[in-house]
């Protein structure tokens, strides 16, 4: 059995709270958009794109710095106090410019932090153990996310679609999230590096081919906000889409320390092979079930998947890049994967608007099954 260490710990219950924040508001925050705002698909699609593709970027320069200054605390701190004090612009907002700056603003603090975090896990594990951590903390995370969907439907129940209240609500997690890291995650200060630099052309063959399928899966791999409009045009109540979202969650948390685990003992390529073909399979399911209980079934098993595609990569980018550069490495891999949503939230809205949301969920589909079909030819020894 792997030991636990005090920092992933701590790492860990800051993402829990983070995420109870973040998911009171993602279940409802499409609804938000087109109930409240009036917004359409393709402007929903922009605002998700733009926020998650600009915020991406920040994902390299913050894993870079954290390489050169040897310090990742820092990044922490400031990626978990920006969504606290960001909280009251969604709750103001009335126009979609304003949802627009609050997801800029609360997707930038991700960026910053994202890539610092993973290199700290990383820095803890080492190739029997890595899959283990990052499989913990990801756990972690969506327990979080448990929790915030639960109180969200709660909240739902008591104070009906009162969403700007609900907003206001999410910046008490959100604070003690910056608490943890704040008060008690303590770290040693390395050496300043005053002559770093780290080129594209340093990393591995590997690493260059698995950040190329990764960004081809990326554009597949549209936001969660589609899927929940999806669900919502198939008549399904706004009170029991947090209870659905609640079952992803459910379903990702338990399965994310599972499959990270089984990826230190059989390897991280199989397991993200099986992820890209079940999110596929789940882009097919959404295409043609018009049926309550089966909508349950995609919701646990886009979970899964989710749990296999987040979890797994990145120990596999921990084994392939040597720890001076894991920074920069996780950096321009989420970067790469930024600006991959950004072009899928765009043409997903697109696609939906002009012609169906079958069109959109096609092609997700076929091009997640492109991706494992290039991880094969890429990896297949």
């Amino acid at each position: 059995m792997v030991k636990l260490k005090k920092k992933l710990f701590l790492l860990g219950l800051a993402s829990f709270f983070n995420d109870v924040a973040s998911e009171m508001i993602f279940p409802i925050l499409p609804l938000f958009f087109s109930q409240v705002l009036g917004l359409n698909k393709s402007l929903i699609g922009l605002i998700e794109g733009v926020a998650e593709g600009l915020s991406s970027f920040l994902k390299v320069f913050s894993g870079w710095l954290s390489d050169k200054l040897r310090r990742r605390k820092i990044f922490l701190l400031y990626g978990y106090s920006i969504p606290f004090l960001t909280k009251s612009l969604l709750a103001l907002s009335v126009v979609w410019q304003h949802v627009l700056f609050f997801r800029i603003l609360d997707r930038s603090a991700k960026g910053i932090r994202t890539s610092p975090r993973d290199a700290l896990i990383s820095q803890l594990s080492n190739i029997k153990s890595r899959g283990h951590y990052f499989g913990f903390h990801r756990m972690m995370d969506t327990l979080g996310a448990v929790v915030g969907g639960l109180i969200t439907f709660f909240l739902l129940y008591f104070v009906g679609a009162n969403y700007r209240f609900i907003f206001w609500v999410t910046m008490i997690p959100a604070f003690l999230s910056f608490l943890v890291i704040f008060l008690f995650l303590k770290e040693k200060n390395g050496a300043f590096l005053t002559r770093f630099k780290i080129k594209f052309s340093s990393f591995s063959p590997k690493y260059k081919k698995f950040i190329f399928v990764s960004f081809l899966f990326s554009i597949a791999n549209f936001s969660y906000a589609f899927i929940i409009l999806r669900t919502s045009d198939l008549g399904v109540a706004s009170l029991i889409i947090p209870l659905m979202y609640f079952v992803y969650n459910l379903a990702s948390a338990a399965s994310s320390y599972f499959f990270g685990t089984l990826s230190d003992k059989f390897g991280r390529l199989p397991l993200i092979f099986l992820g890209y073909l079940l999110f596929s399979f789940v882009c097919f399911g959404f295409i043609f079930t018009n049926k309550g209980i089966f909508l349950w079934f995609l919701f646990a098993l886009y979970g899964v998947a989710l749990a296999i595609i987040e979890t797994v990569p990145s120990a596999y980018i921990g084994d392939l890049v040597e720890e001076h550069k894991r920074g920069t490495a996780y950096g321009i891999y989420f970067t790469v994967l930024g600006f991959g949503v950004l072009i899928s939230n765009i043409l997903i809205g697109l696609l939906w608007d002009k012609f169906s949301y079958v069109f959109s969920f096609s092609f997700g589909a076929f091009l997640a099954l492109f991706s494992a079909f290039l991880l094969f030819i890429f990896f297949r020894k």
